[in-house]
């Protein structure tokens, strides 16, 4: 391709991209392919000889965007937002154009010290203390499975890198049931083992539950193992808890237990004042992730990690080849010893393109709104007597249940599964699901970056219809 194909497609493309966001609403949210339905339509084998770049694009709108899911449609309301936006786009070709390689500042330098320049930005807008000191990683997994291994190497004086897990002793983990599936996953790789993750009961609000975890605590140190990390929650997967830090980071201050905190979804709600509430205790936090692909308009992937103690999480990951030796180590982040990769992404640009563009006044604007949606949302399922709130709304997701009156939990799990299915399969809207306390329940994340409040009028709209339609045919409960 040369330049002035380039330029051509290039412009088609941003102009594709103009429209598809203009349109997105009429696009059915949720994918109507069957499963194998898009690899049957490609070829087996690829071309002998090249192609015209005419053909990607009609083969792309016929046969792989009917397999999209539409994650930046104002109508999804599932999981959480995995939030994109026009300036974030436009960083994201200039980081695809420059194909730049940030595993060391010499590689680099802007890249480095705009990163540095970035998670100072992202520290003093939530509110961190300022000794925190940050990176950018892929996701929250990954900065989960960073702690994890620091919170190890830690534990162990850092021995574990060199000599090996056996001179450690039996470590321990420590999270709650309603805890992300990463802190088990990323225990598994960090050789510490799933089957010592020790999940803490709940409390109603389905928070960490303070006395039980320092009971769990107890009961290991006497039964000779070694507790290395808490890992607390602000925003839970399921239902968005909030646990609480200080009760938490008193314990592990006691017990001298590294606090890791994941705010993956709910950290963003602390670029607002009134929310900072969620992080009263955050002075006793070692590590702290969220993610501003999630809620803060900046597409995947892009992480934000904070560290106390940086010095310690670069003893867990530095190791120095020769071809990576330079005249400027000591005097600069490389920032390939922050972490696992040792090749990383120009993720900074993005960041710092939605940061200027919005401005932080804006960014609380649009968080704000979105938490205002969700107030009326559940507002108005608690103004239906067929529905419940069944958790507590503090950020931008929704739990619900569908009970209407005389119908038993089991046949109220089948109904709610029905509905949901019925609602994705509409193509209108898209909501998943959770189970807490042993029931199926409903949620809804208001906190795309177009989504309006007509949106979620329209949708809960849709949502009450159909729970009607399928109320009408009770006898003939049919799950797939």
């Amino acid at each position: 391709m040369n330049s002035d194909e380039f330029r051509k497609y290039g412009h088609e493309i941003v102009e594709w991209i103009a429209r598809y966001y203009e349109n997105i609403e009429q696009y059915p949210v949720r994918s109507r392919s069957l499963p194998g339905s898009v690899k049957a339509r490609l070829p087996l084998a690829p071309p002998a000889e090249s192609q015209p770049f005419d053909t990607l694009l009609k083969d792309f709108n016929e046969i792989i965007m009917p397999g999209i899911t539409h994650w930046q449609s104002p109508n999804f309301f599932a999981y959480f937002p995995a939030n994109s936006s026009p300036p974030s786009v436009l960083a994201e070709m200039l980081t695809a154009a420059l194909g730049t390689q940030c595993m060391i500042w010499e590689t680099s330098p802007a890249a480095a010290e705009l990163e540095e320049r970035m998670m100072e930005w992202l520290r003093d807008m939530t509110g961190l203390p300022d000794y925190f000191e940050g990176v950018i990683q892929d996701t929250a997994s990954t900065a989960t499975l960073v702690a994890l291994l620091t919170a190890r190497e830690k534990v162990s004086s850092f021995r574990s890198n060199s000599s090996g897990l056996f001179t450690s002793g039996i470590l321990r983990v420590y999270c709650s049931s309603q805890s992300h599936s990463s802190v088990e996953k990323g225990s598994g790789i960090a050789g510490i083992g799933r089957e010592n993750v020790v999940r803490i009961p709940v409390r109603k609000d389905y928070s960490l539950d303070p006395d039980e975890l320092r009971k769990a605590i107890d009961h290991d140190l006497a039964a000779g193992y070694t507790p290395c990390c808490v890992v607390a929650t602000i925003g839970t997967t399921g239902t968005t808890a909030i646990d609480p830090l200080r009760l938490i980071g008193e314990i592990c201050s006691e017990k001298g237990i590294w606090l890791h905190v994941d705010a993956a979804l709910g950290g963003t709600a602390l670029l607002l004042p009134e929310m900072r509430w969620m992080a009263d205790g955050i002075e006793y936090v070692d590590s702290f992730v969220f993610n501003p692909h999630k809620w803060m308009f900046t597409n995947f992937d892009c992480s934000a990690y904070f560290v106390r103690d940086a010095a310690s999480l670069i003893r867990t990951f530095d190791i120095l080849p020769e071809y990576l030796r330079t005249r400027t180590r000591g005097k600069v982040n490389d920032y390939r010893d922050w972490g696992i990769q040792l090749g990383r992404r120009f993720r900074a640009l993005k960041l710092w393109a939605v940061i200027r563009t919005y401005g932080v006044d804006q960014l609380r604007s649009k968080i704000r709104e979105h938490l205002r949606l969700a107030k009326i949302l559940s507002g108005m399922i608690e103004a239906d007597k067929e529905f419940r709130i069944m958790a507590p709304v503090h950020l931008n997701t929704v739990c619900f249940r569908w009970q209407p009156p005389g119908i038993t939990d089991d046949e109220a799990d089948r109904m709610n599964e029905k509905l949901n299915h019925a609602l994705n399969d509409s193509g209108k809207i898209y909501l998943t699901h959770t189970r807490a306390d042993g029931r199926y329940i409903l949620r809804m994340v208001t906190a795309q970056t177009a989504v309006e409040e007509r949106h979620v009028t329209e949708a809960w709209r849709l949502i009450r219809e159909t729970a009607s339609a399928i109320s009408s045919q009770r006898g003939a409960v049919d799950i797939d």
